[in-house]
């Protein structure tokens, strides 16, 4: 793993674009419609970027759906807080149209859908904060025929005074990547429903993490486990949020302000490891915490069934960090490193699909333990 201080974005208000069905509020006078809303105005520019205006330090999720036949592509962004009506603006070009909604009351979407037929790249598309009130999506980088649409004031100053209130969007039913998946039987019961569990694939977009033996990029062995970590939580009937389910940038404060902001139970960032191409001896798993006590426990849990997975690679421990992540977190957090990308040991299995579900089936197992332990 590269040292986790800052990913290479250009503002620190970068935000979390997650994709979904493949697989991350205060009131304006002007816009009575959105009262209640994160969503202060949208539009899309003549270049073909996607602007919305928010309070300051809100959180936005960003989701992609692809098309099929009769139904184009269409992404949507969720806001905290929901409109008092809903809205549709018809497009021009490429867009059929942009609706704004409430999914739940504690939700505004703003939906973009495209036409049928519409060819877009969703590895384009990566939701950036330019400002702490500002976001901005390049929509022209992914699909072109883009004509300019919009409503709300954009030019309107920020209000410094509005607090944002603790998210309410869990991952939506469906929303995590489906496909084949390990079997649940054997791991331990927790009541369902009771828990809430954040987990933060490391990485993403253009910044693959470490790169190791044959090319092998962190960034797709740790969204892969993750994917199938998030399944197997949910198959149990944990609550599960992602900072990412795509190859996308997620900065690190949007992935710790997800995680706070959604009062999770507790947090787990994963990662695999990385030294040099010249040095295939060191290999091992090890578990990062920052504060003793339950992230610790935490820590070690996931880290003794890791181990179990993964015989003969040397066990590094669980030990105390300073990820950005997991210092900034304020439940119990640990950082999993699954072994080194770079190693003649671990990367051959980092690189086998089977030994990654054993992988993710080894972490959710000592989540769950963790969670059987302290209720």
């Amino acid at each position: 793993m590269k040292p986790l201080t800052r990913h290479p974005v250009r503002s620190r208000w970068s935000g979390v674009l997650l994709a979904a069905a493949l697989p991350v509020l205060s009131a304006f006078s002007a816009l009575p419609a959105w009262a209640g809303s994160a969503l202060a105005a949208w539009r899309i520019n003549r270049s073909g970027d996607l602007e919305l205006r928010t309070p300051p330090g809100t959180s936005v999720q960003a989701f992609f759906e692809a098309g099929r036949g009769l139904v184009g592509p269409r992404l949507w962004l969720d806001l905290p807080g929901a409109p008092a009506r809903s809205r549709t603006v018809r497009g021009n070009g490429a867009i059929r149209e942009v609706r704004v909604g409430r999914p739940n009351d504690a939700t505004t979407r703003l939906v973009v859908e495209f036409r049928p037929g519409t060819q877009l790249d969703p590895g384009q598309l990566r939701l950036v904060g330019t400002s702490p009130d500002r976001w901005s999506m390049q929509l022209g980088a992914a699909v072109s025929g883009l004509d300019p649409l919009g409503e709300g004031d954009m030019d309107a100053a920020p209000t410094p005074s509005w607090r944002a209130r603790p998210a309410a969007n869990e991952v939506p039913i469906g929303s995590i990547p489906t496909g084949p998946m390990p079997s649940v039987a054997g791991l331990p019961e927790v009541p369902r429903g009771r828990y809430k569990v954040v987990i933060d694939p490391g990485h993403g977009g253009p910044d693959p993490g470490a790169v190791g033996i044959n090319g092998l990029r962190e960034t797709d062995v740790v969204l892969d486990v993750s994917l199938q970590v998030a399944q197997l939580l949910q198959a149990k009937g944990v609550q599960v949020l992602l900072t990412r389910t795509s190859e996308v940038d997620v900065d690190l404060p949007p992935r710790v302000a997800l995680a706070n902001n959604s009062r999770a139970d507790l947090f787990l960032s994963i990662h695999a490891n990385a030294l040099s191409l010249s040095r295939p001896d060191v290999n091992g798993i090890e578990t990062f915490f920052f504060q003793e006590g339950p992230s610790r426990r935490l820590a070690e849990a996931v880290q003794t069934q890791m181990l179990r997975i993964s015989p003969s690679s040397p066990d590094r421990g669980a030990r105390p960090g300073r990820f950005f992540v997991i210092r900034r977190t304020v439940m119990p957090s640990a950082l999993a490193e699954m072994g080194f990308v770079t190693g003649q040991l671990d990367s051959p299995r980092l690189a086998d699909p089977g030994f990654r579900r054993r992988m993710a089936v080894a972490i959710t197992t000592g989540l769950l333990n963790y969670l059987v332990a302290n209720p």
